[in-house]
């Protein structure tokens, strides 16, 4: 991963056996399906966890809202929402979690993610998915079980177009004989970090991604997966993963399950993240939204008692 090294957004966040810390948009907690997500209190979070140190923010891609799915993640398109966050911070990563590049055309999807990389001075991590919600797909007329397939398309002609000029491109979807897409990234690529498996081998996803965005599961399986996804690399590439967190205000609290995630004090936290840093998870991303307490109160707290462990990358 040697070429993503002077990417600001790649090189503040990933490194390997080393573990840093995010948080996914909205920074909030609330029950139901909608967030405030009210723009000054989410960008006044958002440069407090970028002076405190985390190495990332994150927004989610709800293309439709599916009131039997529940949760709507992020009210806001992805890519504006993340142009607006640039122009409010100035060094932290800046990440997707994740497009569904299955119900986007590709070469709008190239062209969005080199402008957001370009606007915020290569900060910019490229989550990809296939999209896991049923009724997308019939809306924008798209296949759901040619996802896998329009995935790997995708993934291969974002990455022709960053890196080519004025490429002959024929897939299902982009008949490009004539024209070109720009602007081109800096560095000529953009880090896309697949999510989970899009329907792919680990041998593909390892050899046409640069790091995987996983779920959360016990850390035994989630080392014995991690191995497999080194070994399929060939050599380091990231792998991070997702948890909701509702972090207790007594900090010796034991852990609790919560479903997709848990509550605890901080200190079994520590434990949590140096286990997972052991088995070589190299990224840890926050969800605040079931928590119980006020998201800034949540996040001074990581500031002052857990991110001195885990600091973004300098």
């Amino acid at each position: 991963m040697d070429k993503f090294q002077s990417h600001h957004g790649f090189a503040r966040t990933f490194k390997e056996k080393s573990l840093t810390l995010g948080l996914i948009f909205p920074l909030e907690a609330y029950s139901g399906s909608f967030p405030i997500m009210d723009l000054e209190a989410q960008m006044k979070l958002a440069k407090k966890v970028e002076d405190l140190g985390f190495a990332t923010l994150y927004v989610r891609d709800s293309p439709l809202y599916d009131p039997s799915f529940g949760d709507v993640g992020s009210i806001y398109d992805p890519w504006m929402f993340l142009a607006y966050v640039a122009a409010h911070t100035d060094k932290i990563a800046l990440g997707t979690s994740s497009i569904v590049t299955t119900l986007r055309h590709p070469l709008h999807s190239a062209k969005s993610a080199a402008t957001l990389d370009s606007i915020s001075r290569q900060r910019f991590l490229f989550g990809a998915a296939t999209g896991d919600r049923p009724i997308e797909f019939p809306a924008f007329k798209v296949n759901y079980d040619g996802r896998a397939a329009l995935f790997r398309e995708s993934i291969t002609v974002m990455k022709q177009l960053w890196h080519e000029s004025f490429p002959q491109i024929q897939t299902d979807r982009v008949d490009l004989t004539q024209g070109d897409v720009v602007p081109k990234p800096g560095l000529s690529d953009i880090p896309v970090l697949g999510t989970g498996y899009g329907g792919q081998s680990i041998e593909w996803l390892a050899q046409n991604t640069d790091g995987w965005l996983f779920y959360a599961q016990d850390v035994k399986g989630q080392g014995e997966l991690i191995k497999k996804w080194q070994q399929a690399a060939g050599g380091f590439k990231p792998f991070a993963q997702a948890v909701s967190i509702d972090l207790s205000e007594r900090p010796n609290e034991a852990p609790k399950p919560t479903g997709t995630g848990f509550r605890s004090g901080h200190k079994f936290l520590l434990d949590y993240l140096h286990a997972y840093q052991d088995v070589g998870v190299n990224h840890m991303m926050f969800s605040l939204k079931h928590g119980s307490r006020p998201a800034e109160e949540v996040i001074q707290e990581l500031g002052e008692y857990v991110l001195p462990h885990f600091s973004a990358i300098t």
